[in-house]
């Protein structure tokens, strides 16, 4: 582990998870997680952004230097369903663009409790048609997101597996994959987690699922099917609550068939990606990632 992500650690841990703990808003939770988000992010040299409509859902592009004009990575962004934005991160996107060669779209999908589950997989699912019906064939799409972003790019997944045609592959980053919160990790791990207290999670389950059941599959990816899924890429931490989460839905996944491959990081922050340019882990995580999306396109390694 790094100095960096000690120190990190340290300020998540003493700080940051100790004011989650008490942000029950959504609106004040949504203020103030772009707002802690503005000294995390740091968008690499030569980041393009770009407003975009594709399916009726306002998109932000991001991409760095030359991209693949046949492939696109679609991101699905983090927080809770109640919060983030595309914009909050630009600076994970465009550096999995640099890394990946390939144009990364972030939907600005509709957020709970104002508009709980399925909305923000409708929106994704009309972001996803957005790309093909402009010329995108499905295996030139790969699916992408953290957290709740990654839950939520699952749940797109066993939608367009039920459907076909499926995406080239799908790369989550600590996902949230199961809103019961039934997983052994979630109590274990509450000492270790340096980000997400139990209680705000819970609490981010009741207002995103509306009037579905935890462990409906409509809302958690862990209890739903994949017919004939792709490779999938899952990067978790050993020490956070959800931990099990990717676990298990790597299981889930490999018993439908799927290649999956999981990388566990022993005692990383929960979404350590998004803090790249800080912390090398950040950084050869999505190293790691960009290799994955070209290799899920059949693309040749840069």
């Amino acid at each position: 582990m790094s100095l960096q992500q000690s120190f990190l650690n340290l300020i998540l841990r003493n700080a940051t998870k100790r004011q989650v703990r008490f942000l029950k808003d959504p609106l004040r939770t949504r203020r103030e997680a772009e707002r802690a988000s503005s000294w995390a992010v740091v968008p690499p040299d030569g980041l393009c952004l770009m407003e975009a409509d594709y399916g009726g859902v306002s998109c932000l592009s991001a991409r760095v230097g030359m991209v693949a004009r046949d492939s696109v990575v679609l991101y699905l962004h983090g927080g809770g369903y109640i919060s983030g934005s595309p914009f909050m991160y630009r600076g994970l996107a465009g550096r999995l663009s640099q890394l990946s060669g390939l144009d990364v779209i972030l939907p600005k999908y509709r957020l709970a409790p104002e508009h709980p589950l399925p909305a923000a997989l409708e929106d994704a699912m009309a972001a996803w048609q957005g790309l093909v019906d402009i010329g995108y064939a499905p295996e030139r799409i790969v699916l992408a997101g953290d957290s709740a972003g990654g839950g939520l790019a699952l749940l797109l997944l066993a939608r367009l597996c039920a459907a076909g045609p499926p995406p080239a592959g799908v790369i989550a980053f600590s996902p949230w994959t199961d809103l019961s919160c039934s997983g052994e990790s979630f109590c274990a791990n509450a000492k270790t987690e340096v980000l997400l207290p139990r209680a705000r999670v819970k609490q981010s389950s009741e207002m995103a699922r509306g009037d579905y059941a935890a462990d409906d599959p409509a809302v958690s990816p862990l209890f739903a099917e994949f017919p004939s899924p792709p490779p999938v890429l899952i990067q978790h931490s050993m020490a956070e609550i959800l931990c099990d989460d990717s676990l298990r839905m790597a299981e889930r996944l490999r018993h439908f068939g799927s290649d999956v491959t999981v990388q566990s990081w022993p005692k990383a922050p929960h979404v350590w990606q998004f803090f790249d340019g800080r912390l090398p882990e950040a950084r050869a995580a999505l190293e790691d990632a960009g290799r994955a999306a070209r290799g899920m396109l059949n693309l040749p390694s840069r």
